[in-house]
């Protein structure tokens, strides 16, 4: 990839999403689930940030907020420099067609209703683009993805859920974004199949400059596409770094913990896992200072005290102190397997 922009297309600031809980006959409110607490990000041209963490622990949340699916509780969005979240309607609205989303479910997210030529044209009629030639962009369309043209004419449900898969990625190129948050699209596929939307989302980022947020929890998929990987703990970034730097040296306890838990493939080699104790908690009541401190076998009394900051793109106090992890020996056998699909998928044989 080339050398990163100086000017970030996304700039993310201090974002928190309470979404609140009520109850009684009065709908009072008693509380609120704190699905993103103040985090801070920045989002270059052409680049791949992957965002990852447990279930729950406010990814998607982030995406919907970049994109203003949701209206934030605080904080600030700025794409291109424009404030996001002080836009009229009418503007977000024609600014759209810069930021799209593709979706997990590759079946859930197509109209079943309508043909995949249909849904296409659909998004160009909308944003008033190729006026005149919506069928000629279609195919087009369907090509970058590699589809055939043929395929215009099918409903989703005649599709496997790679091909659907593809389509919803078409769907996203159609308005010729720069913005595209990827919520885990390839977890619903089976490694064979990612590894042909990976190679095809990388393909499409090298051609037209795309910028993705990519949402997943799968660390093979995110150590072969990201850029950079921040990893997220009850609604807020622990560790924010390059993926090598991450994947070798990990800093955060807890980011240590996830990348501890990748199985490697192989039964000879020793793997010293960090098993975390407890439960996650709840995102209603998060812990005092440290939320990753309930779990944590580092943790001390600073811990509940004080709140860590994400300086030098770790949340920690004591990052420093911790022994040196393990992971030169891993590194090179964790993800051979999706290795050797996409190697196999961009030459055209057969995976070894």
């Amino acid at each position: 990839m080339s050398q990163r922009a100086s000017t970030p297309l996304v700039r993310a600031r201090r974002l928190v999403k309470h979404f609140p809980v009520r109850s009684g006959l009065f709908g009072r409110t008693r509380g609120a689930v704190q699905a993103v607490d103040d985090i801070s990000f920045d989002l270059y041209p052409g680049e791949t940030l992957a965002l990852v963490g447990e279930s729950g622990c406010g990814k998607s949340t982030a995406g919907k907020l970049l994109l203003r699916l949701i209206e934030p509780t605080g904080g600030k969005v700025w794409f291109d420099g424009r404030d996001l979240f002080s836009l009229p309607e009418r503007e977000v609205r024609s600014l759209r067609g810069e930021m799209q989303v593709i979706f997990q479910d590759p079946y859930g997210s197509l109209n079943p209703r309508m043909t995949v030529g249909a849904m296409l044209a659909e998004a160009l009629y909308l944003h008033g683009l190729h006026g005149g030639r919506e069928r000629e962009r279609v195919t087009e369309l369907l090509g970058l993805v590699g589809l055939a043209s043929e395929h215009a004419a099918r409903y989703p449900h005649e599709f496997s859920g790679g091909q659907r898969q593809r389509i919803g990625i078409a769907r996203a190129l159609a308005v010729e974004p720069r913005l595209i948050v990827c919520d885990e699209p390839v977890s619903a596929l089976d490694v064979s199949v990612q590894a042909q939307v990976i190679n095809l989302l990388q393909d499409l980022q090298r051609r037209f400059g795309l910028a993705y947020l990519f949402i997943a929890h799968d660390l093979a998929v995110v150590k072969h596409i990201a850029t950079r990987v921040a990893v997220m703990y009850l609604g807020k970034i622990v560790e924010i770094a390059d993926k090598r730097s991450l994947f070798a040296e990990p800093r955060h306890p807890y980011t240590r913990a996830l990348l501890s838990a990748i199985p490697v493939p192989d039964p000879v080699l020793k793997k010293d896992r960090l098993v975390l104790q407890g439960d996650v908690p709840s995102p209603l009541n998060p812990p005092s200072g440290c939320r990753f401190r309930t779990r944590c076998p580092w943790a001390r009394e600073r811990c509940a005290r004080e709140e860590p900051r994400l300086g030098g793109g770790v949340a920690c106090h004591y990052w420093r102190e911790l022994e040196p992890f393990p992971a030169a020996s891993q590194s090179t056998r964790v993800n051979e397997r999706l290795a050797r699909l996409q190697a196999a998928f961009q030459t055209g044989g057969n995976p070894a």
